[in-house]
């Protein structure tokens, strides 16, 4: 469980600006100069934009590093149960003790100026990694990318960009051109950049901005291939051929992130090349992202089912997580759903009806910005789907497990409904 000193801390800083997102870099400079420019004494940094995706790949980017016999810091965001999930030192979560101390440092140097919560914690991260040894610094964006908190390092080793899709139009543009543009905010002149699987108007966009910068593109398609062939993985590129076990992440679109993962990897030239291919695949974990909940208090509700557990939250992530309950073994297959009142809840429910039987609709506990259940059913309906709602998950269960209790269960639509879910099903 979290500490009360970091907890106390974070919420101080939650009350330094009005808004929680406010896309700028000014106060993130001050801030690091204030510290002594931390960002400055970081190893080698492996910076990851994109919509979908980032997070997986950063995971296996990770395990392979450490399969190399190497150690990597890692930025991750959001948390899910605790804070604490954000800032891996050297391989490990951080500890409470260090946490604390370098929250107190950066509120202290920060001095009561106005700065997002996002922007204050980036910075605490930053000052962490750059006080430990470790062989690489992996920074997955919060938010866009140009503008993002994380985009504060002149030189890194290599960017990465996943796959670009239509979300947080609010803060990134309508289209998805100008959406890959903020993506595209990341490269660096004469840094490589690994990119994704991408739709032709995004990777357009992401190689002018390449050309202008000077930034060797190793792309998807050209420069590196990935697929599944006789369940298998195999992945080419210049250098040879790669054929490995499917990946330990579940769903076929974890084969493309695994692709741009081993690409990264061999781009680094790490030691025991083999081994960190190998390890990227097989040894990578990312919770909530079609996770399988198999003990704990949510989990002994539905004794004779499945429970699974996703975060995904835009139309992208609804094919994806479509995909992936197609490739389990038949079973009937219910959802409970909440989003957030920011997101398209109809385009990402769409491709779930044709591989569901029904929709529980919550909204999601604590979180203010919650799209009400009511209006989750709505939108299901709409596709539809059967739908109704709960009070809760715990409730949504009970109701499922009595009407048919072999099913199989996927709790989705948000990453703040994930992190709800794990925190529950932990509880005694």
């Amino acid at each position: 469980m979290t500490g009360a000193a970091s907890d106390a801390i974070l919420q101080r800083m939650m009350a330094l600006h009005p808004k929680v997102i406010d896309l700028t870099l000014d106060r993130v400079w001050r801030l690091l100069a204030a510290l002594g420019d931390p960002q400055k004494a970081l190893p080698p940094v492996v910076h990851i934009a994109g919509t979908n995706g980032k997070g997986s790949t950063l995971a296996m980017i990770r395990a392979g590093i450490e399969g190399a016999g190497l150690v990597a810091h890692a930025y991750t965001s959001p948390h899910l149960a605790r804070f604490h999930e954000r800032i891996r030192v050297a391989g490990t979560l951080i500890s409470e003790p260090r946490l604390t101390a370098v929250l107190d440092e950066c509120y202290a140097a920060n001095d009561g100026d106005t700065i997002t919560y996002f922007e204050i914690t980036t910075c605490a991260a930053l000052l962490a990694f750059a006080r430990s040894p470790a062989d690489y610094t992996l920074l997955e964006v919060g938010l866009g990318g140009r503008l993002d908190a994380t985009n504060v390092v002149d030189r890194p080793a290599l960017t990465v960009i996943t796959p670009v899709s239509i979300d947080h139009q609010q803060f990134l543009g309508d289209t998805l051109p100008q959406i890959a543009g903020e993506k595209a905010g990341i490269l660096k002149r004469g840094v490589p950049c690994i990119v994704g699987p991408q739709e032709p108007d995004a990777l357009e966009v992401i190689e002018d901005r390449a050309a202008r910068v000077g930034a060797p593109l190793l792309a998807f398609g050209q420069h590196w291939h990935v697929g599944e062939e006789h369940g298998r993985l195999i992945y080419q590129d210049e250098t040879g051929l790669c054929d490995l076990p499917l990946p330990k992440l579940p769903g076929p679109h974890q084969v493309m992130n695994a692709g741009t993962a081993l690409a990264a990897l061999r781009h680094l030239q790490l030691p025991r090349p083999d081994a960190a291919a190998e390890a990227a695949i097989t040894r990578a974990d990312w919770p909530a992202r079609m996770q399988r909940l198999t003990q704990g208090r949510l989990a002994a509700m539905l004794p004779d089912g499945e429970l699974w557990l996703d975060g995904g939250h835009n139309a992208s992530a609804g094919l994806a997580v479509a995909a992936a309950i197609g490739r389990l073994p038949p079973r009937r297959t219910y959802l409970i759903c909440g989003m957030l009142n920011t997101k398209d809840v109809t385009g990402y429910l769409a491709p779930l009806a044709p591989v569901t039987q029904g929709l529980i609709a919550l909204s999601i506990p604590g979180e203010t910005n919650t799209l009400p259940a009511e209006t989750t059913a709505d939108a299901a309906r709409t596709v539809g789907m059967t739908a109704q709602i709960a009070a809760d998950a715990g409730a949504a269960l009970r109701s499922i497990a009595a009407s048919d209790p072999g099913a199989r269960v996927l709790i989705c639509g948000s990453l703040y409904l994930a992190g709800a879910v794990l925190r529950e099903n932990a509880e005694a």
